[in-house]
């Protein structure tokens, strides 16, 4: 189980932190991906990290604003997210794989998904 929190209403230029506590897996080789979705669309790939190297992968658009960090102690991935811009508005998923590869930006690869968390950037 999957279990996201953290979002909230922020100005543009502010920050958020997210947090996906794990239960029920064997944290330490899952993989846990971050991606986000506004009604209508699809789901975009917003930040993972793999329970085999520590080397994170980013989306485009969030790269060097957003850090993804696992606490392999908690059992909980966070989402650092600064420089917000409205644009960053939607509903936040985490996910999560037994998956290590290289191909943790598509969503295809997690069989467990959270509730999602509701992240509001104004203007």
């Amino acid at each position: 189980q999957l279990q996201a929190s953290g979002g909230g209403l922020v100005q543009a230029g502010g920050s958020l932190r997210l947090s996906c506590a794990v239960s029920g897996r064997s944290f330490s080789r899952y993989s846990i991906g971050w991606f986000r979705q506004i009604p209508g669309e699809g789901r975009e790939f917003v930040a993972a990290i793999s329970w085999r190297t520590p080397t994170p992968s980013y989306g485009a658009s969030v790269k060097g604003r957003f850090t993804i960090s696992r606490d392999n102690a908690k059992n909980t991935v966070d989402l650092q997210m600064n420089s917000l811009k409205p644009e960053d508005t939607a509903v936040y998923y985490c996910a999560g794989s037994p998956s290590s590869g290289t191909t943790l930006y598509s969503d295809l690869r997690y069989p467990d998904w959270g509730q999602g968390t509701q992240v509001t950037v104004s203007s």
